[in-house]
């Protein structure tokens, strides 16, 4: 029995319709990204293989480009799972940077956890506000291995003039997923504290994104 065949409240898009997004399961909502399915399965069974040979919604989008290997998921069905995680990404960069100013972790760890979680490789990035800790823009300075991004002060320095802020965010993401602040985190965090003193740019905060919340190292009074 296809979708097609399902009474009219079960079905993922009217489902979605009538009750919101919230209602539907991870599976129904990529089924109505998928579109439709393959011979022989609909598409909320698909969703549902994809998710179970991924091993989750969250493994499946960070490199959607793993459904190569899957039946049924040729390049369309790839595009649009690509495309939808792209849009969430930039509507919480809309929402952060609508913002009049930023007043804790919060404020700004869910924008960079959908920057950075996702990433099999470890990104140093830096969030840099003006003196009411508006957002002026936000940059991704040094990419390494999935071990880890060598971090060079001097280049922070000269990123923070070059759009002269008067605070900075740091953020780097842990691609094994425990956020868990190394020693060597706490290194360069004091490095570079210390260089961008210099310049008299405040470092606000520390944040390692990992599978879970991201952990603010300023919370943790390592700042």
């Amino acid at each position: 029995m296809s979708i097609r065949d399902w009474p009219e409240g079960e079905r993922p898009r009217e489902k979605l319709l009538q009750r919101g997004s919230t209602a539907l399961s991870d599976a129904e909502l990529l089924a109505i990204l998928l579109g439709s399915g393959v011979a022989g399965a609909d598409a909320l069974t698909l969703g549902r293989q994809l998710l179970t040979e991924a091993g989750g919604l969250h493994a499946l989008l960070v490199d959607p480009a793993n459904t190569t290997r899957m039946a049924g998921i040729g390049p369309a069905k790839r595009a649009r799972l690509v495309a939808a995680l792209e849009l969430a990404r930039r509507s919480l960069n809309e929402q952060l940077t609508a913002r009049t100013s930023l007043h804790s972790a919060r404020d700004s760890g869910e924008f960079l956890r959908a920057k950075l979680r996702h990433l099999p490789y470890e990104v140093f990035a830096c969030l840099y506000l003006d003196n009411r800790h508006r957002v002026l823009g936000y940059e991704e300075l040094f990419r390494g291995t999935v071990d880890g991004a060598s971090v060079h002060p001097r280049e922070v320095v000269r990123a923070c003039l070059k759009h002269n802020a008067s605070a900075v965010i740091l953020a780097h993401n842990h691609p094994s997923g425990v956020a868990e602040p190394s020693v060597a985190d706490r290194a360069i965090t004091r490095s570079l504290r210390e260089a961008l003193q210099l310049i008299e740019v405040r470092v606000l905060d520390h944040l390692v994104i990992g599978a879970a919340e991201p952990v603010s190292m300023a919370s943790l009074g390592m700042i």
